[in-house]
């Protein structure tokens, strides 16, 4: 319990303030707290073998960032994922249009909202902690039985998507690069950000170029959107740094710098 008291409190803050951000909030929330808890940990060798703060940090910021999806959705009209669009539309099919006004004009349908969540929350500890045991037992499935199967529902549900075996090969060949990746130790969390976040960037880029008649400087001309760049190539440098140092660490291991010297 005491081990991840902290982890809770900095998932969910995390998860919140990334699920106000239109995007697959829930699985950003989880790869970005997985990766936090990761770095802080005194004992980052025990993630991957059942760490506690692993776990408990990205469910709690999966959680929170499913209800900081409503903020956008609620206060703006403007749905930060596929389930608050669903939710959205069906809200607008009803006559009922999110947006500034939403929390003046029909007060009862967000407070509803928000005492539902509570009331989800409440059934999920209820249910969950009488099924800890059942969890269990199906971690000791053994893996001649777990892996076809999930390989099974994998395919299926890629091929379930578009009906294109095209996509199943593709999941596959995925899946082998993956596998590789792994074994050569590289991080799998921001490819898998990457491939969730690229579609989004490319149409918000068209839509920009668009509006601009091609130019680019509309990603720059207003102030917000310059400052984000300026603190994306911040964050690029400060990620390079160590790369940099450790590339520099091999000449002077094998002597270089002194014989230049």
């Amino acid at each position: 319990m005491a081990q991840s008291v902290w982890p809770c409190l900095r998932g969910g803050v995390l998860g919140f303030i990334i699920g106000i951000i239109p995007g697959s909030a829930h699985i950003i929330s989880s790869f970005v707290s997985y990766g936090i808890e990761r770095r802080i940990s005194r004992h980052p060798e025990e993630f991957g073998n059942g760490a506690v703060a692993g776990v408990a940090g990205p469910e709690s910021a999966n959680n929170a960032a499913a209800c900081g999806a409503f903020v956008p959705m609620l206060a703006l009209g403007v749905p930060s994922g596929p389930i608050p669009a669903v939710m959205m539309a069906a809200l607008m099919i009803h006559g009922v249009a999110p947006g500034p006004l939403l929390m003046e004009q029909q007060p009862e349908l967000v407070w509803g909202f928000i005492a539902s969540m509570y009331v989800g929350n409440v059934v999920l500890l209820v249910l969950n902690l009488p099924l800890v045991g059942v969890f269990v037992n199906i971690l000791r499935v053994p893996y001649a039985y777990l892996y076809p199967a999930i390989v099974v529902f994998c395919v299926l549900g890629v091929y379930a998507v578009n009906s294109s075996v095209v996509d199943v090969w593709i999941m596959l060949v995925m899946g082998v690069v993956g596998y590789a990746l792994r074994k050569l130790h590289f991080d799998v969390a921001p490819i898998v950000l990457g491939l969730i976040l690229s579609p989004m960037l490319e149409l918000s880029l068209r839509q920009s170029l668009a509006m601009s008649a091609g130019s680019y400087a509309i990603l720059v001309e207003r102030p917000i959107a310059a400052a984000m760049f300026v603190a994306v190539a911040v964050l690029l440098l400060v990620s390079l740094g160590p790369s940099v140092l450790r590339a520099g660490g091999w000449r002077r291991r094998v002597g270089l710098d002194e014989a230049i010297d």
